[in-house]
């Protein structure tokens, strides 16, 4: 041990000693006082005072709870609520169990029980001033440092003490996400995102210590558990906790969501129950209408299912239980319709479950990265109808296929659908790509490019689903495209809506001057026919002319 480290040592720590009965402080520094450097307070707004006053040279807080003027649950928090201060460890004095949980709650590192035993006193001053010396307590044990909200460990551990302390009350898991934290990241900078996560920290511990009890904590970057008492109305808490968020991002809006795994089951392991709250949570991931899901047995249910499809899905594929069906599109611009292509559907025969809906299996496939293997066997599958269409029945009919956001920024895209040509002998004009708007808007710049060398090759892009949420007019000029499907929300409100039919009007005039075919799908009746053929549509699909088909019985529509 060196002289520094010697002299260190050897000067006393000093200790703040909160209580309003003067027996109780005097004894309190009698026990301590060999060790220890004191100071006194008599009530919560004076230690604050002598908080502030020591902050650079205040090592710990002994703070008992029950005071005039300003208690000790009320030092805790605006403690804990100031950054400076926060990193002063507070010990509370209490003799009762309930005040011990809720204290260690709000931010309290241990407690002492009274009447005191002058070596349990010491021994935990001790070796919370030693942790301290070492690394800053709060990160060093319990607590995280940016947000100041419990780590995982102790988190789960003090959830489990407060559910046995109070057996008779129903206690809630509860999980929230912050959307796109990454995004907000790489927009504003990681301080900014630090903020994000100080303030819904900050407003957590308010909302445990003034409306419920209980813990919360961080348990990754953007995500956080709280395990609390159970309240009737969780929108209140996250609109309280949004409330916050908006004083610091006035130009943005942050979306909270929040899945509630009620108190129903005390039996279920604690890490299950916050599991189940991150399923509800998760079920509500693209649902704006909703921030609030609550887990239920229909979820459970669901998420056995999609487990069982991506653990079904590559055997699936090496059976061939996947089938792809064709709906023809005609074109409407001669007198009489005329068939002139198809799009390639995927469907699922599932040996156990049967026919299984694509909006069950595409939108989970596209969140976890299987539709790349989907697509790859639907292009192949559909090349080798092209070429036995042209070679059996000397017709020859495109094709579009499904080209998701996956395969675009794959950098063997071009190699993969080249090699599918060559591999059926086929060419590029014979097998349409199609691409969803929604793939335009998210990294238009870089799809762009992997479009114009997909068109130089000689593929058609059509844009699937124009007008679903992310288009606008300029887009139709600022993209390459051959083909412009509308949204069939477009076609449904035909009907009776003159200003929709304007806008499909408008829409097609604007697609003709850059020599872009527009789509009309979801085509169901002869009215909504004869109005799109009054606009000027160029190609009509829908059940109107036929349902997706598979492939033995589309070569009835070849004449």
């Amino acid at each position: 041990m060196d002289r520094r480290q010697k002299y260190a040592k050897d000067i006393k720590k000093l200790v703040l000693v909160v209580d309003d009965e003067y027996i109780n402080r005097q004894l309190l520094g009698f026990i301590i006082r060999n060790e220890y450097d004191v100071i006194y307070a008599e009530n919560g707004e004076d230690a604050l005072r002598k908080i502030r006053d020591n902050k650079e040279a205040l090592s710990l807080i002994l703070l008992d709870l029950l005071m005039p003027v300003m208690d000790g649950f009320e030092v805790i928090k605006t403690v804990r609520e100031d950054e400076e201060l926060s990193r002063i460890p507070i010990i509370v004095c209490t003799s009762e169990a309930d005040a011990e949980i809720r204290s260690l709650g709000m931010g309290a590192i241990d407690f002492v029980k009274k009447p005191y035993r002058n070596e349990v006193v010491l021994a935990r001053i001790r070796r919370i001033i030693e942790l301290a010396e070492e690394q800053s307590i709060i990160e060093a044990t319990e607590r995280e440092a940016l947000t100041g909200l419990y780590t995982k460990d102790y988190f789960l551990e003090y959830s489990l003490q407060l559910e046995k302390y109070h057996s008779d009350w129903d206690m809630d898991a509860v999980a929230i996400d912050i959307d796109h934290f990454q995004l907000v990241n790489e927009l504003y900078g990681r301080e900014y995102g630090d903020e994000i996560l100080k303030t819904i920290a900050g407003r957590l511990m308010t909302i445990l210590s003034n409306e419920t009890d209980g813990y919360a904590c961080r348990i990754e970057a953007d995500k956080f558990f709280v395990f609390c008492r159970h309240m009737d109305n969780y929108e209140e808490v996250r609109n309280e906790i949004a409330e916050g968020l908006s004083r610091i991002s006035e130009n943005h809006r942050i979306r909270l969501r929040m899945g509630v795994y009620p108190g129903v089951d005390r039996g279920l392991d604690m890490s299950l129950r916050f599991d189940r709250a991150k399923m509800a949570c998760d079920r509500i991931r693209n649902d704006y209408t909703r921030t609030v899901a609550y887990y239920d047995n229909d979820i459970h249910e669901r998420i056995i299912y999609e487990r069982r499809l991506i653990n079904d899905f590559h055997s699936a594929l090496e059976r061939g239980d996947f089938i792809v069906y064709y709906q023809p599109k005609y074109d409407v611009t001669g007198d009489k319709p005329v068939l002139s292509s198809a799009e390639a559907l995927i469907r699922w025969k599932h040996p156990e479950l049967g026919l299984i809906s694509p909006a069950d299996f595409i939108p989970l496939f596209e969140k976890n990265g299987l539709i790349a293997f989907l697509d790859h066997y639907v292009w192949s599958q559909a090349a080798k109808k092209i070429k036995e269409w042209k070679d059996e029945y000397k017709v020859s009919i495109p094709v579009s296929v499904n080209v998701s956001r996956m395969d675009m920024y794959d950098p063997l895209l071009i190699e993969k659908l080249t090699a599918c040509l060559k591999d059926n002998d086929i060419s590029a004009g014979e097998l349409y790509l199609e691409i969803t708007e929604s793939a335009y808007a998210e990294d238009s710049d870089q799809l762009i490019e992997v479009v114009k060398k997909l068109r130089e090759l000689g593929f058609m892009i059509e844009m699937d689903d124009f007008g679903s949420g992310y288009s606008s007019l300029n887009m139709l000029t600022t993209i390459p495209i051959d083909v412009l499907k509308m949204d069939m929300k477009f076609i449904q409100n035909l009907r009776h809506d003159e200003r929709n039919f304007k806008l499909i009007e408008m829409i097609i005039d604007i697609a003709g001057f850059i020599d872009v075919k527009v789509i009309a799908e979801g085509v169901e009746d002869e009215s909504q026919v004869g109005r799109l053929k009054e606009a000027g549509c160029d190609i009509i699909q829908g059940y109107y002319f036929s349902r997706p088909v598979p492939p033995e019985e589309f070569i009835k529509f070849f004449g």
